[in-house]
């Protein structure tokens, strides 16, 4: 019997990278921008549609920096964002010497509540601190309550960076995730749905606007004959090689979200008889999920908890890992302000993410399962 290693999230190639690649060196095109990366942003356009325009950038975090200095955000200002997330999602504040304030979570979708939101915006306000931004997170995959949290954004008309880094594919209503915000970003690092090895994109719904994203991320470079700069530009575009990867994986795609909503319906039929876990799923039929990683809470008890799945996984060679730990319990973000309770605390304290790559077997399946069994039995 294998015990090779079973990975939480690896990348898959489609076998057409090569091809894309390699057209990259024969043009000599071994440089940030280039055809690929043209090629790579219409045809995610054409992907998510609503007139959404898209500039491949290095990263998702780039992306989320140059909305927020598209924005005007900077040195004082204040931005709300999620606590349950990745530090990705609030570094960049930080990079603008701006101020996160970190809200609480609901749990029906694990995302940013709209109570609390309210709150804290109405708090901001009458402490001379109207936010500049929103930061919103589509959990794992899962969308956030669109339709009360923009309500809110646009009550206070404060715009809203939607973080869809995680949910390429994930829909609302039928409205693809990431095309919802003033900006949306997705990620395409080594573990999402698809990968350009490193990468990411910022979404805006304007020509105008992408050109401007552009001119920012190849160091602001003005319209001259010489190097001339009247702003402060970022080296943040796509590299043509790994848009050439990510030609090559979007063939790919909807088969990709296929495989990782067949993990989520694996998990659901070992999870459906224990009482004790709860699997992460999407609140109704107007919210479709990627499901990029499958998610579970567990009941705690004297033998049974979130660690010791997770070593018993461990033990079998197979990785898991505890949710996000939310921002405003981690070291670097504990002084900035935060508004709620405790729901993204017992989050992190009960979750685990399960192995949900789509490259996994079905004897990768039965090791998992069998995992599960003897844990819970």
């Amino acid at each position: 019997m294998s015990n090779k290693k079973i990975f939480l999230s690896l990348g898959q190639q489609s076998g057409f990278e090569q091809e894309y690649v390699q057209k990259a060196l024969d043009e000599n095109w071994i440089t940030s921008g280039g055809p690929n990366v043209d090629d790579f942003e219409n045809k995610l356009e054409n992907y998510l549609g609503q007139e959404s325009f898209v500039a491949a950038l290095n990263s998702g975090t780039s992306a989320i920096h140059l909305a927020l200095i598209l924005l005007g955000v900077g040195t004082g200002d204040e931005v709300i964002c999620q606590s349950m997330t990745f530090s990705a999602t609030a570094n960049p504040v930080l990079y603008q010497g701006a101020i996160p304030v970190f809200i609480d979570s609901e749990s029906d979708t694990w995302n940013i509540c709209p109570e609390i939101l309210e709150i804290a915006i109405k708090d901001r306000i009458k402490k001379g601190k109207k936010p500049k931004a929103i930061i919103t997170v589509h959990l794992y995959g899962v969308p956030y309550k669109v339709d009360e949290i923009h309500a809110i954004a646009d009550r206070y008309q404060i715009p809203i960076i939607e973080d869809s880094a995680e949910a390429l594919g994930s829909t609302y209503k039928g409205k693809k995730c990431g095309t919802f915000g003033t900006f949306g970003i997705f990620s395409f690092n080594g573990n999402k749905i698809i990968t350009t090895s490193s990468g990411g994109v910022l979404i805006s719904n304007s020509e105008k606007t992408k050109k401007e994203i552009i001119f920012y991320s190849t160091q602001s470079k003005d319209e001259a004959v010489h190097y001339q700069h009247s702003k402060i530009g970022y080296n943040y575009r796509m590299s043509n090689v790994c848009a050439g990867i990510g030609l090559g994986q979007m063939k790919i795609l909807d088969k990709k979200i296929a495989s990782r909503r067949e993990m989520h319906d694996f998990y659901k039929s070992i999870f459906k008889d224990i009482e004790s876990v709860k699997l992460f799923e999407v609140l109704n039929e107007e919210y479709f999920s990627n499901y990029w990683l499958s998610a579970i809470l567990i009941e705690p008890n004297d033998k049974i908890n979130r660690e010791n799945l997770r070593a018993a996984f461990e033990n079998a060679n197979i990785e898991s890992r505890p949710l996000w730990k939310p921002m405003h319990l981690q070291p670097v973000f504990d002084k900035y302000p935060y508004y709620g309770g405790v729901i993204a605390e017992e989050l992190f304290e009960k979750g685990l993410c399960l192995p949900s790559g789509a490259n996994i077997k079905e004897e990768d399946r039965n090791r998992i399962k069998r995992v599960i069994s003897n844990f819970f039995k």
